[in-house]
């Protein structure tokens, strides 16, 4: 009975599951078909909008924009997020720096950052000069709601047909927002983050209040920002005293301030001062008299000279001060006065050589750009020149501008080998071909010269020797080599990407004139960092000193041993007296130094220092198009002789780091002496000849070593030493 009772359990259970199976199967294709009915129902019903033909078309192709304009929305909001960080709670009481510059001797020379004038409210503006303002840079400001697209649309019209930027179609809400949080970048990142900034600058400030900072902060040109500074510097007047014309002019700075500055470009500010004053009487805001009446008397700026001014060299400065304040080295002032290494006679003779260069050799040579950097052998800038005409470029090629150094790059070569312990000033190199897998270095000369002593393969600008350098300081693998190459230079103070390819020992990296001379000066200063620096002391606006470069810099730390030092200092003097670099020679000076050729004649460099100073010289072209056939040791190397020499005179100089005790250009008793150059005259004995009379003579008195007396093998030997002398003397003295 039991097991008749667990049967019929069972089957009442699998006919439960049954049921319970079939009421889903059911209730399944019963929705199935409701819903397919449904979806008939739908589809008969949106069939009746169904559209055909053209019209098909029009409405596909308006349903994919708003689906890729949807997404373009989120994009644009994504990229646009980073900027909206910059936009803290007291973003508007910001305060960027003003900063006011010396020279060494406590003279002004310049200002730069903004200087916020609360005292004018925009009702004391002139209201010609806000007419001007409006009718040349956006009529509609009042009316828009930060984006101007009647003018976006218009501009974007007229630069297609130009097939060129030829019209701006930014407002001043736009414009604004780029100059409180964006840079001047041409990128649609920017332009994406400037559209959503303007809304939301007009979110939260007036109509008012957007124009009157944008009045404020706006840059005009000769390192002035904001129309208050800029009627000050050009018409020495206060702004509230100009006139109709003086305004059209301040208004036509808002475009392009470098370009149409009248200080730097008069005939151009005019002409551009008339386009203002048409669009004031298109605008409706004067009347046809008014504008010629101020055709007729056109604004005349006040005479500013502009070589009063190191703009190149301020503008260095004033970055380089903003880094220090970003760093928190100033606190929380932002009204600077700083005082600069900046030798005010120095500059002036290095903007002179640069112009007076290119005037005279410059068609000759194909060359129509350069650069000078004038440093203390510890890093003080002393003078920078960034290119031709500040006025009609202000792009600084001594900061910026990345060249190859071509030869001028080789002292670091040779610094990281002597540090390795590898060579020595008289080892004997072998200048014979040499390839790294299919690249094979040739000498200018297209010729090799065969066995010759380390100083000489330096001085001749040998291009095999760094190449097998870089192979010895790898053991055989170049790359290894050329990475301890790369080191040294960052430790020697080169910051730009060094690429590491084949010809990287060669120079066919890319560098700046202000990282060359740094480099330099490291064996210069006897082997130390030398970090070029604009600022000798900071003084707030109480006058008072918040901080000095010697008791709150970071101490030069030694990179280079003195004996590499004394080494390389010994071979880049014997560049100069006797090598590529002959016209930098400084009669009563001792200098070194090193010139550079690139590939194709794109650059040439000169690069040397003396105890005092450190210069680096470079000229080519904008373009990278070649010169005809200029070398360092041309152009580069005369004008490098004008500065220095004219910074020399008056002056007691040393001797190189390591060659005290020597004179002109020989160095401690016992070192091979490089005597390529020397020349006889007549039948008397030249100066040179004398040196080398004396170098031999003190080595003959010095006991030799017993090891190297019979080979003549190695530092200092005796035989090479004495048939180096006889050849130097022309054969005409015999030889104990």
């Amino acid at each position: 009975m039991a097991f008749f009772g667990e049967t019929t359990l069972l089957m009442r259970i699998k006919r439960a599951a049954l049921a319970v199976d079939s009421w889903i199967d059911a209730s399944l294709y019963t929705a199935g078909q409701r819903a397919g009915e449904a979806w008939v129902n739908f589809s008969g019903l949106f069939d009746r909008f169904a559209v055909r033909g053209g019209w098909r078309l029009a409405f596909e192709g308006a349903s994919e924009a708003v689906n890729i304009g949807t997404a373009g929305c989120v994009v644009m909001l994504a990229l646009a997020i980073p900027a909206f960080r910059e936009t803290s709670e007291d973003w508007l009481k910001q305060q960027e720096l003003a900063v006011t510059f010396l020279d060494r001797y406590g003279n002004e020379i310049g200002k730069r950052g903004i200087l916020h004038d609360d005292s004018l409210k925009l009702e004391e503006l002139p209201d010609h000069l806000i007419k001007a303002v409006l009718a040349t840079e956006d009529r509609r400001f009042y009316s828009h709601f930060g984006i101007d697209v009647i003018g976006t649309m218009r501009a974007l019209s007229a630069n297609a047909r130009a097939s060129g930027v030829v019209q701006g179609g930014s407002s001043i809400t736009q414009q604004l927002a780029k100059n409180l949080f964006l840079n001047n970048e041409r990128s649609i990142e920017r332009k994406v983050k400037e559209a959503f900034l303007a809304v939301w600058l007009e979110t939260h400030l007036t109509k008012n209040e957007i124009l009157k900072l944008y009045l404020d902060r706006a840059y005009m040109g000769g390192g002035t920002f904001g129309v208050a500074a800029a009627a000050e510097f050009y018409f020495g007047k206060n702004v509230k005293d100009i006139s109709i014309a003086e305004a059209a002019m301040l208004a036509g700075l808002f475009k392009a301030p470098t370009r149409f500055a009248p200080h730097v470009n008069l005939p151009a500010a005019r002409a551009r001062a008339n386009d203002v004053l048409a669009n004031m009487v298109e605008a409706g805001f004067i009347s046809e008299g008014q504008m010629l009446s101020a055709r007729r008397n056109p604004a005349t700026p006040v005479d500013r000279q502009r070589d009063l001014s190191p703009d190149y060299y301020l503008d260095w400065a004033f970055g380089e001060v903003q880094k220090m304040a970003r760093d928190g080295l100033f606190g929380h002032e932002r009204v600077l006065t700083v005082k600069t290494p900046l030798d005010p006679a120095i500059q002036k003779r290095a903007e002179e050589a640069l112009e007076n260069g290119l005037r005279q050799h410059g068609k000759t040579y194909g060359a129509k750009q350069g650069a000078i950097v004038v440093l203390d052998p510890d890093g003080a800038a002393r003078a920078m020149v960034g290119g031709r005409d500040y006025g009609t470029s202000q792009f600084n090629r001594a900061t910026d501008a990345l060249r190859q150094p071509g030869s001028a790059f080789k002292p670091f070569v040779y610094t990281a080998a002597l540090a390795a312990g590898l060579y020595k000033p008289n080892s004997t190199v072998v200048d014979a071909p040499v390839c790294i897998g299919n690249w094979c270095p040739n000498n200018y000369t297209r010729s090799y010269a065969g066995a010759m002593p380390l100083t000489s393969a330096l001085a001749r600008s040998i291009n095999t020797i760094p190449v097998r350098m870089s192979l010895a300081l790898g053991k055989g693998n170049a790359k290894a080599g050329r990475a301890k190459i790369i080191e040294m230079c960052r430790a020697m103070g080169l910051t730009t990407e060094l690429k590491d390819t084949t010809s990287l020992p060669i120079g066919a990296a890319e560098v700046t004139v202000l990282d060359m001379a740094a480099g330099y000066a490291v064996l210069a200063n006897g082997g130390r960092r030398a970090r070029p620096y604009p600022a000798l002391d900071v003084r707030n606006n109480h006058g008072e000193t918040i901080w000095r470069h010697d008791a709150n810099a970071k101490p030069a730390e030694q990179v280079v041993a003195t004996s590499v030092v004394a080494d390389m200092n010994f071979m880049l003097n014997k560049v100069v007296e006797a090598g590529t670099g002959r016209r930098a020679i400084i009669e009563g000076v001792q200098a070194a130094g090193k010139t550079g050729t690139t590939n194709a004649y794109r650059d040439a460099w000169f690069v040397g220092y003396t105890r005092r100073l450190v210069t680096a010289v470079w000229f080519g072209n904008d373009d990278y198009t070649s010169t005809n056939r200029m070398t360092g040791g041309t152009l580069p190397a005369m004008t490098w002789h004008e500065v220095m020499a004219f910074a020399h005179q008056g002056t007691e100089t040393g001797p190189l780091p390591g060659l005290e005790g020597t004179a002109g250009a020989v160095a401690q008793a016992g070192d091979n002496r490089d005597a390529d150059a020397a020349q006889s005259s007549g039948g008397n004995l030249s100066r040179r000849s004398f040196e080398v009379i004396e170098s031999i003579g003190n080595l003959l008195r010095r006991p030799a070593r017993p090891d190297r007396q019979a080979t003549g093998g190695g530092n200092g030997y005796p035989a090479q030493i004495a048939q180096d002398g006889v050849r130097a003397l022309g054969g005409r003295i015999a030889l104990p």
